[in-house]
């Protein structure tokens, strides 16, 4: 099985406005953990051209699998708020060890925020 895989990375400033934009990193190492993903993840996106500063700046922790290749997708806009217990990123394993597989669509966000839109899912025009 190869370990090199594309993901695709939703970066969700807000919840509640939708606000999100897709980022597609190639040649992903599925074999590395959570923690090593999300460092490397948060530094491309500091200093990637084409994203405006607020993504640049967020504060993003928690990385979710919002769809895999093949498989059903949610009919959420932002991402679904089902199964977070196996669909979490957990640190300390793989991404692999996570599910994470290749033309997998993740969820990077900051716990708090989905939280607190989780307890009150409404979105803003």
């Amino acid at each position: 099985m190869s370990s090199e895989a594309v993901l695709t990375v939703r970066l969700v400033r807000s919840f509640q406005h939708r606000n999100f934009k897709p980022v597609v990193f190639r040649d992903v190492n599925l074999d590395q953990t959570v923690e090593q993903f999300i460092a490397f993840v948060k530094n491309d996106v500091s200093t990637r051209t084409g994203l405006p500063p607020p993504f640049k700046k967020f504060d993003y922790d928690t990385m979710k699998i919002i769809h895999q290749a093949h498989g059903a997708k949610t009919n959420e806009l932002v991402m679904s708020l089902e199964d977070d217990d196996k669909l979490i990123l957990r640190n300390g394993l793989s991404l692999r060890e996570c599910g994470v597989a290749n033309e997998t669509e993740l969820a990077f966000f900051k716990i708090a925020d989905y939280e607190e839109y989780k307890a009150n899912p409404q979105t803003v025009w």
